[in-house]
């Protein structure tokens, strides 16, 4: 018996977890959406609610991609600006090395406000 047999062995048991331990869930989804679905589809069950009502009209219109991409800038500077906050709390007792790794974290927002003002996703038209 070779010695790294053991290894393997260890390597298979965590294969075997990795890719059983997510179907479990799956299965048990599986299980449960057939035990509590109605079994036949219907005209109720087939008909489409947006918060409990019945829509009207037709689903496919045309949004301005310019209010997501707005949206998707502030949620990013917002966010990020966000973990500014720790650092401006803990600010005196860091090290230089923490006080380089914030710099480049402001130059980088930096830089992505510069490209989104050049870009024109701060432009709201």
């Amino acid at each position: 018996m070779n010695g790294d047999a053991p290894g393997y062995l260890f390597l298979a048991v965590f294969l075997l977890v990795a890719v059983v331990f997510p179907l479990i869930p799956l299965a048990l989804a599986y299980v449960w959406s057939r035990w509590t679905s109605p079994p036949k589809s219907g005209p109720v069950k087939n008909s489409t609610f947006e918060c409990g009502l019945e829509s009207k009209g037709d689903s496919w219109i045309r949004f301005r991609s310019d209010f997501y991409i707005y949206a998707i800038v502030f949620l990013v500077f917002d966010v990020e600006t966000v973990f500014l906050l720790p650092f401006a709390v803990a600010f005196q007792g860091l090290s230089v090395g923490a006080f380089l790794a914030m710099a480049v974290f402001i130059l980088l927002l930096l830089e992505g406000l510069i490209w989104a003002w050049r870009k024109g996703g701060l432009r709201w038209q």
